[in-house]
């Protein structure tokens, strides 16, 4: 292409992901986006490919947990996009930072429908009834435009994906945006709430007797303030799923990331005064239609629309939780909390997590036993994780279960956790995930080899689809769809050019784990699931 073409609309966008911070783009060259990877080498952005645009999302959102930035994903035109949506479902439903960019059919060709290349009937409407909003532009002017009001939709509000298509004639020309309107622009003020909202809190606070915090992915951020806050007033702390390791698990108030237990859901019900920080309490991370506070409730969100969602608020705060919370620890009297002693109710919810599947809440206590303290652990929507694992595992710091409770797509664990691996390589990087989810994303073991990445996958083998199996026969159906052929998932690995472990005896399980973590590169170890080696 000639010299004229150096600086495009491609390079003046990706220049200003840049100048945010953003050293990873997750995608797979095609015939429309070229010009959007032109410049990644120049800038000094790492250009990760996967094998299917699903697992770009997945290893974008995996990246940004790690680092605090959105991740960006290139697609192509038309089939590349839609590939990319169960991620970008992902990101909208998890509250997740995403970036989505794809080329678009030149200007004045929309609904030509005369059969171009990955001509789509409407791409920017399709993404848009899934992202928080889809913009197509008309000139690199606006394309980069698009870009700052995505940072400040993921600095200042509910981080959700966005998309941005640019048209072919638009993203090939010349861009025309001077340098200057390429840098970042500077992050406002965190919002610290109403000042009255503020007072009323404190003071609800300061006369309570038995105040619980419920903590989410919106707190995960002010995790010195909910411990601070925590010891400030000797109140239990619950988490969700996504706010796991808010408070660190093995903190004395910490009642783990268990609110799918009715016996952690009946402490925060039992609150006087009880907290919520940054969380919608979804039925999907509850297990139950609602959360029954009997006591005053206060929210804290950085959406007013979120801030009654599910449970009603005596006091409802929008602002950042870490801002917010810092103005309460400000003028909340310090006080002398009394002992709490929750050991009985941390051996009633273990009691309930083991009850509920025996076999497999004992292989994962088993796995958690070989995984090394710090360890980023990558989950899928598989029973050894949703049922076992998130629940037994303790963890010390946020977003190191990477996990998507509401959403819950098969395939996001791998991909995931090559995008954490991709941000970090301080911490090991380990995926659990069942035999039905990883054949969803198997593809992705040539991406992490290709990256050349430390990274561990265990793959929880129960013969198929066992819980959908097990739903089939509670509403009397016989067992259809679910046994499924099962490759040999060492020899898989071998092929890939991973390593392959056959574990054959639970008595293999943590020395296999610990061995394929020590000895670095993509590690499968292979675990049959004990229901399905008696059958």
């Amino acid at each position: 292409m000639s010299e004229q073409y150096a600086d495009t609309a491609g390079r003046a966008v990706l220049e200003t992901i840049r100048a945010y911070g953003v050293t990873a783009v997750f995608g797979i060259p095609g015939t429309h986006n070229l010009e959007l990877y032109r410049p990644l080498a120049e800038l000094g952005m790492r250009a990760v490919t996967n094998r299917h645009e699903q697992g770009s999302g997945y290893g974008a959102d995996g990246w940004a947990q790690q680092t605090g930035l959105p991740g960006v994903v290139i697609t192509t035109s038309g089939p590349g996009l839609q590939n990319a949506m169960s991620a970008v479902g992902t990101a909208f439903c998890e509250s997740r930072p995403l970036l989505v960019l794809s080329p678009g059919v030149a200007l004045g060709a929309e609904f030509a429908d005369v059969g171009t290349l990955h001509e789509t009937k409407d791409a920017s409407a399709m993404a848009g009834a899934v992202a928080a909003w889809s913009r197509r532009v008309s000139s690199a002017a606006e394309a980069v435009d698009a870009v700052h009001d995505a940072f400040a939709l993921f600095r200042t509000g509910r981080p959700r994906p966005v998309h941005i298509e640019i048209p072919l004639d638009v993203l090939e020309a010349p861009a025309g945006v001077a340098a200057a309107a390429r840098a970042a622009r500077s992050a406002p003020a965190a919002v610290a709430g109403e000042a009255a909202s503020v007072r009323e809190a404190i003071a609800l606070l300061a006369d309570a007797s038995a105040p619980v915090i419920v903590a989410g992915g919106g707190a995960t951020r002010a995790s010195s303030q909910v411990t601070a806050l925590a010891e400030r007033l000797g109140a239990p702390v619950l988490t969700t799923l996504n706010g796991k390791g808010t408070l660190d698990e093995h903190h004395a108030l910490s009642l783990g990331s268990n609110l799918r237990l009715p016996a952690a859901r009946a402490i925060a019900e039992a609150a006087d005064v009880l907290i919520v920080v940054g969380s919608k309490l979804g039925e999907a991370e509850l297990w139950a239609p609602t959360l029954e506070a009997r006591g005053a409730v206060v929210r804290i969100d950085i959406s007013a629309a979120q801030v009654h969602k599910n449970l009603e608020a005596r006091v409802g705060i929008v602002g950042d939780a870490a801002a917010v919370l810092d103005a309460v620890l400000a003028d909340l009297p310090q006080g002398s909390p009394a002992a709490t002693d929750l050991a009985p109710v941390r051996a009633t919810i273990l009691a309930e997590t083991r009850a509920a599947l025996p076999q497999t809440v004992a292989l994962a206590e088993t796995i958690a036993a070989a995984l090394p303290e710090g360890a980023i652990v990558a989950g899928d929507s598989s029973q050894i994780v949703y049922m076992a694992l998130a629940n037994v595992l303790r963890q010390s710091r946020p977003h190191s279960l990477l996990y998507t409770p509401t959403y819950a797509t098969l395939g996001y664990g791998l991909p995931a956790a090559i995008g954490a691996r991709v941000a970090q390589t301080e911490r090991p990087v380990v995926t659990v995930i069942g035999d039905g989810a990883l054949m969803f994303c198997v593809n992705e073991l040539a991406t992490a080899i290709e990256q050349r990445l430390d990274l561990t996958i265990v793959c929880v083998d129960n013969g198929g689809y066992a819980e959908i199996k097990q739903n089939e026969l509670d509403r009397g159906i016989a067992p259809v769809g679910v046994d499924l052929v099962q490759p040999d998932w060492a020899a898989l690995a071998d092929a890939f050019g991973a390593t392959g472990t056959r574990v054959a005896s639970d008595g293999e399980i943590v020395p296999s784990i610990r061995a394929a973590i020590a000895a670095g590169g993509v590690q499968l170890v292979h675990i049959r699931h004990p229901q399905h080696s008696a059958d």
